[in-house]
């Protein structure tokens, strides 16, 4: 544990700050990436099916987009139809870490993605599906696949299957992994580089230069576990607990990380989020993508008349470093950006986050804990379907806002996807009676959360990632 504290406090790792800037905007200038939308009937190897209209990949493989119908009996719209993106197998997103002179070093990527606004953004060491790992595309290896495949279970630190987005793929999840290498030969690639959890956590907090697919994986680390009673004495026990390494709102983040008990017991959590999905359902049902209300396919574009929420458009890819240097496929593509935020507030002394119980209609089991506030159309208050506590989150003080930055949603089916993530604190006289469908938790009763899949949706987890102790 301790190599891995002092790689979240370490000041400098194997390569400075600078050293990892300048060779990060060494990667963006050398690499040369094309990305142009183009018509559906121009994308090599994709077809529009003749009967459903459903945009699918001749191998039968990768993904497809199709049509989805949803009915529920919960929130403010009860039937809707959408695209969805349906890629029916599980992913790898995978850190490799190794412990140099008593600090952990994370391999981290340079990795270009097409849908990025600026393309190179730091990933995991592996970001790949299984078709791509399997070599369906019939391009090269992923790099370092063959450390994950024969990795000794005693060397894996981290190991979950989580979600993605929701609202966008139908019950899509990956692997999110951390394994130990002691081998002090592995080969540094050019695209590569070791990194304290410390300076992947400061390049997060500039806007768009840490991948959602590191952001999940390394959400995903505890940093401990103590009751309230335990809390005196932490910086005897851990030495770079004091003012001179910590600030005020990270030494009561930290002790939020490893509180276990709350105003509500962590049975009394399982209890709340039981009865939601109890007592609400969930339908989906995926019915043609021409047979959608409200939808109109084009040749250059998939789009409600009113052209709110989202799009589905094709592109054509050229990039010169990837297993294939060269493809086309449909892309997601947003109206606007969003807004994630979560409100914290101290509550008998310790942090205490307001989590709300999130229905999305890709979702693996009706609800998955969500941030606060997930908003991703129509970001003004004054909008009748604006979420609760939207306005706190949007007139906060300079002085409430722990963070305040704009990251990247992935960028491998997303096009130019980005939301604005946010942690707030909240007013003395904010009512800390929530809505029947958000609760508040601690730091510390997340991760217990964490620790399984499918508990909580990778926007929540993107933000507990941005959390750095500092």
């Amino acid at each position: 544990m301790l190599p891995l504290l002092n790689s979240l406090y370490a000041d400098c790792g194997l390569s400075s700050d600078e050293a990892l800037t300048d060779w990060i905007a060494g990667r963006i200038r050398e690499v040369t990436v094309s990305v142009d939308l183009i018509p559906f009937r121009r994308m090599r190897k994709w077809l529009v099916d003749p009967s459903s209209g459903n945009l699918i990949h001749e191998s039968g493989r990768f993904f497809s987009v199709e049509g989805l119908e949803v009915k529920t009996d919960c929130g403010n719209v009860r039937v809707w139809h959408q695209p969805i993106v349906n890629q029916p197998e599980t992913g790898i997103l995978g850190i490799i870490a190794k412990e140099t002179d008593g600090v952990m070093h994370l391999l981290m990527q340079a990795k270009i993605e097409p849908g990025n606004g600026n393309y190179v953004q730091i990933s995991p060491t592996l970001q790949a599906t299984k078709s791509n790992y399997n070599r369906i595309h019939r391009g090269k290896t992923p790099l370092y696949l063959e450390y994950f495949q024969k990795v000794r279970p005693e060397n894996i630190m981290l190991d979950q299957l989580q979600s993605e987005q929701g609202a966008r793929f139908l019950k899509k999840r990956n692997r999110n992994i951390i394994i130990l290498t002691d081998d002090e030969n592995i080969p540094l690639r050019d695209d590569f580089r070791w990194m304290t959890v410390a300076q992947v956590k400061r390049l997060m907090r500039t806007d768009n230069a840490v991948n959602m697919a590191a952001r999940t994986v390394l959400s995903g680390i505890a940093w401990g576990e103590l009751a309230r009673s335990e809390f005196t004495g932490l910086a005897e026990v851990f030495p770079f607990f004091d003012s001179h390494h910590v600030s005020t709102s990270g030494r009561d983040l930290w002790m939020s990380s490893l509180a276990t008990e709350g105003i509500h017991s962590t049975e009394r959590i399982l209890s709340w989020l039981s009865q939601l999905k109890f007592r609400h359902e969930l339908h989906v049902k995926q019915i043609p993508l021409n047979a959608l209300a409200e939808w109109h396919a084009g040749e250059n574009e998939i789009a409600r008349a009113d052209r709110r929420f989202f799009r589905i458009v094709g592109a054509e890819i050229m990039i010169d470093n990837r297993e294939v240097n060269s493809w086309c496929q449909p892309f997601v593509q947003p109206v606007q950006d969003g807004i994630c935020a979560f409100i914290i507030k101290k509550i008998h002394g310790v942090y205490h986050f307001l989590v709300q119980a999130k229905l999305e209609c890709g979702n693996f089991d009706v609800f998955e804990l969500a941030p606060t506030v997930q908003y991703l159309a129509d970001n003004s208050a004054e909008n009748p379907y604006a979420p609760p506590f939207l306005d706190c989150v949007l007139q906060a003080e300079k002085k409430q806002i722990l963070f305040d930055v704009m990251l990247s949603e992935e960028g491998g089916r997303f096009f130019r996807e980005q939301n604005r993530n946010m942690m707030v604190i909240a007013g003395d006289d904010f009512d800390e009676t929530p809505p029947e469908t958000f609760i508040w938790m601690t730091l510390g009763q997340i991760h217990t959360f964490l620790k399984f899949g499918n508990y909580l949706n990778i926007q929540a987890r993107s933000l507990i990632s941005l959390i750095d102790f500092r």
